[in-house]
């Protein structure tokens, strides 16, 4: 796929890894048939910007393998620009396997990503971004996680991009299992959180990290430490804003969309996440944005994948328009 000649406005980074889904019902142990996909929080997110017409930059690494390529592929064809994603000639691209989801419980999930390509991510794989060119970063908990030079890209991505005056956004997603300790973890990811403008955690995320309990004190926790705004995932109950974008502070708590049938939990908080960063890029208001974060998160639980629900820039403003009237 020909590069286009403009540098990305926005960009994320993380691991992307080959997935495979069950066929069938049943424990791993006892399925036979699986469907290939490609899975990754991060990647999610960057694939939902780009559907909403976005210019999305990923940086990342892929093993010299099948899987690599497979993922390249499938990343291109959702229009990201993939001119930072690096192949690694040593080492695999990571690998995952997910159990059929029934009736929205989440799936088991196994991983196979230990020495991954992605894992040794470190500050050379910056070195060809135009940061002057970015308008927004979107960073998770997961790189950090993932090894000690993909944690030094992780921050130094997050320093550069702030020095060339883009906004960042920081979704927690933590991942206990990758971690030698939870008090390193929240460590770390607290001070990438402080980093931010815009920290976007779950409120069970939110109380292990913080070491509080509710909305109010956990976006407290963050915006002393110096975000603008603190978003707060409630599940099927909605959502909470509290910070001064635009000048003003406000708080208050979006109620959720109602979902008829929740078909695949996995996926949901970062199509939230894409429509809270989207809305706020379009420079709509932070109620909007909002609103925007559960209707995506809302059709992400309705069909059976991690990024299959997140919409296109039309069905988008169609659902948006039907939700306002």
């Amino acid at each position: 796929m020909k590069q286009p000649l403009a540098p990305p406005e926005i960009l994320a980074f993380g691991e992307a890894m080959t997935m495979f889904v069950a066929k069938e019902h049943g424990e791993m142990s006892s399925v036979e048939n699986f469907q290939r996909r490609i899975a990754g929080a991060d990647t999610n997110v960057a694939i939902g910007l780009a559907r909403l017409g976005f210019h999305v930059g990923w940086l990342s690494r892929v093993g010299n393998d099948g899987f690599g390529c497979f993922v390249r592929q499938a990343l291109e064809a959702e229009g990201l620009d993939c001119r930072h994603l690096h192949i690694d000639p040593a080492h695999p691209t990571g690998l995952v396997f997910k159990e059929r989801a029934q009736n929205g419980v989440d799936p088991n999930v196994e991983y196979y990503r230990r020495g991954s390509a992605a894992s040794h991510l470190a500050l050379s794989d910056a070195e060809g971004v135009d940061f002057k060119a970015l308008r927004h970063v979107h960073a998770t908990g997961i790189p950090p996680a993932l090894s000690s030079s993909s944690r030094e890209l992780a921050e130094t991505i997050l320093e550069r991009a702030r020095n060339a005056g883009a906004t960042l956004s920081f979704d927690p997603n933590i991942r206990p299992s990758l971690w030698s300790s939870k008090a390193e973890m929240r460590e770390v990811l607290n001070a990438m959180a402080a980093r931010a403008d815009w920290v976007l955690p779950g409120l069970a995320e939110g109380r292990l990290l913080t070491g509080r309990d509710s909305p109010e004190a956990i976006a407290d926790f963050y915006l002393e430490r110096g975000a603008r705004a603190v978003i707060i995932k409630l599940g099927p109950q909605g959502s909470y804003y509290r910070g001064s974008l635009g000048g003003i502070h406000s708080d208050f708590t979006m109620p959720g969309v109602p979902v008829d049938k929740v078909v695949d939990t996995v996926g949901a908080g970062d199509g939230f996440a894409v429509g809270v960063i989207s809305a706020l890029l379009d420079g709509l208001s932070p109620r909007e944005a909002l609103q925007r974060g559960n209707l995506i998160g809302a059709l992400a639980v309705q069909v059976r994948g991690d990024m299959e629900g997140l919409p296109d820039h039309k069905l988008l403003v169609r659902l948006e328009t039907t939700l306002i009237k």
